[in-house]
């Protein structure tokens, strides 16, 4: 086992990711697990840390089959070819984005609270998980960070399927990853304890960084 924990991931993650230290660089944790990640990045970077909310949009006959990702501040990535060849009509596509839209906001209450996610507009956003398996949510954050203005996407995890590593880089301007390795099944199986992360610990996470200011109205409540 490479690492004993997300905290343990990130601060190896970190230290790697040195080079891109900087005054416009912002540090992207995609909830839940990849905060406490993105957290030990933070903090070797020195860099603000939030989260990037994202949704996938799954066909309607197989929901695990990515036809776009929508994110906060309206954003919405929708991948043509798949709608085309999945047959998804403008009426089925806006079924599953309405539906998608008001779990999206449920969460961003959840973690966030009333404060709007930082501006991206020309900074280096640096979107870490804490691994990846099939990708389709890390491409999704990819997506919509680039959206919201992103002037530079970096893809930052821990541990990756490697045939997953390797599509996702059409996605971002560059991927770092600590572990490829061979015969992988689930991330969990790359950590000694991969316990499941709460809203409330995201939450923590976020007001350590920033002070009591920063999520003040947050209302994590529920699974």
């Amino acid at each position: 086992m490479p690492f004993r924990d997300r905290v343990d991931a990130g601060q190896q993650l970190g230290q790697v990711l040195l080079p891109l230290r900087g005054e416009q660089t912002i540090v992207l944790g995609v909830p839940r697990g990849g905060v406490p990640v993105a957290a030990e990045v933070a903090r070797a970077l020195g860099a603000p840390l939030d989260v990037i909310l994202v949704r996938k949009l799954g066909v309607p006959a197989q929901p695990e089959v990515a036809m776009g990702a929508i994110g906060e501040g309206g954003v919405r990535v929708i991948n043509d070819a798949v709608v085309r060849v999945a047959r998804v009509s403008g009426a089925e596509l806006a079924r599953v984005e309405k539906v998608e839209r008001v779990e999206l906001e449920r969460r961003a209450r959840r973690i966030r609270g009333n404060q709007p996610h930082k501006p991206l507009t020309g900074r280096t956003a640096i979107i870490v998980d804490d691994g990846i398996a099939t990708g389709s949510t890390a491409r999704a954050a990819c997506r919509v960070a680039r959206a919201l203005g992103a002037g530079r996407v970096v893809l930052a995890v821990p541990v990756s399927a490697p045939d997953s590593l390797q599509e996702l880089r059409r996605d971002t301007d560059e991927v770092v990853c600590l572990e490829t390795p061979e015969g992988f099944y689930a991330v969990g199986q790359w950590y000694d304890d991969f316990r499941a992360t709460t809203d409330e610990e995201v939450v923590e996470l976020l007001l350590t960084l920033h002070g009591q200011e920063y999520l003040k109205d947050s209302v994590p409540v529920g699974p």
